[in-house]
């Protein structure tokens, strides 16, 4: 079990399935359980996944000053995030819709609210970071201060960027520059997928990268391995939902680095983790806990976990 500071944007989502995008023009669309709410954001969704794993997690967001917090746990869910570090501190907390179909195409629509103009009271994140085993954030605006902060204190900075913009490179130093590991995902990439890890990490000399490509796989980094490898998806769910795929992998990805420093066999039970919890509604559903993990890895490679850690 390690401890992880985690700070990202919480917001509400709402998924929407739809036939076709571009959706076609209809006055009104009638489809049973294809609407789905509910609090999501990237650091919220790696928080409890986190937790699912064992982890003792320390979530610092913020939100609208109206939220009602209650709903950041459900009733009907096993685990459940302490909310004193959520601060009521926006005007209105952050929203987003997102459109998928039965192609895995998305189309997203967010309101960000004033989050970009908010700031976090980082008086109370000193002794938090100091006993954390990694931090995790999000490239929100209020994260910078995080990134000093766990530079200052020589603690791990683990970051999702998310959708990579070339343009927009100059505003992510602050997290690029401490980073040991970075997750991005190839949306828009615009480049050559292994020229863009190698430009990173020449730039800016990461331990770790992994550059998510949707139902292709992925490739995983690795410097201190000399390791630059493509993994395949694979299957254990049908698929319901991709949405919240990344967080889930980014996270149970963590949580096996952090154990032994092993980005293989953490590479390959993430995408375990990420391939079951696409199986369910929702970016905040569908987590596997170690157990779990661990039925599904001797039913696919038919080896125990002692045996599967050593072949790695």
């Amino acid at each position: 079990m390690s401890k992880f500071l985690v700070a990202g944007v919480t917001q509400i989502e709402t998924i929407v399935r739809v036939d076709k995008i571009p959706v076609v023009y209809s006055p009104i669309t009638s489809a049973s359980d294809s609407i789905f709410t509910a609090m999501g954001g990237d650091a919220y969704n790696e928080s409890l996944a986190l937790k699912w794993l064992g982890d003792d997690v320390t979530f610092m967001s913020i939100v609208g000053r109206n939220q009602d917090l209650s709903l950041i746990n459900p009733q009907d869910r096993k685990i459940t995030l302490s909310t004193q570090y959520i601060i009521p501190q926006m005007e209105a907390t952050p929203t987003e819709v997102v459109l998928y179909d039965k192609d895995r195409k998305q189309q997203i629509f967010e309101d960000i609210k004033d989050l970009r103009e908010n700031v976090y009271d980082m008086s109370m994140v000193a002794p938090i970071a100091e006993a954390c085993d990694m931090m995790v954030l999000a490239n929100a605006n209020f994260c910078r201060p995080f990134a000093k902060e766990a530079a200052a204190r020589k603690k791990p900075i683990a970051v999702n960027i998310r959708t990579y913009n070339r343009e927009k490179e100059k505003y992510n130093t602050d997290f690029l520059e401490p980073a040991k590991v970075l997750y991005f995902s190839d949306d828009n990439l615009g480049e050559d997928p292994y020229e863009f890890i190698d430009r990173m990490a020449g730039t800016y000399g990461t331990d770790i990268i992994i550059l998510g490509q949707g139902r292709e796989g992925l490739i995983l980094y690795d410097k201190a391995q000399d390791l630059r490898v493509h993994y395949k998806t694979v299957k254990t769910n049908e698929v319901v939902n991709t949405i919240g795929a990344g967080n889930a992998l980014f996270a149970c990805f963590l949580h096996y680095y952090m154990e032994n420093g092993d980005s293989v066999n953490a590479i390959k039970n993430a995408l375990l983790f990420a391939s079951y919890k696409i199986g369910y509604m929702g970016t905040s559903n569908g987590f596997m806990t170690t157990d779990q993990l661990e039925q599904w890895r001797n039913l696919i490679w038919g080896i125990k976990k002692s045996e599967f850690d050593s072949n790695s």
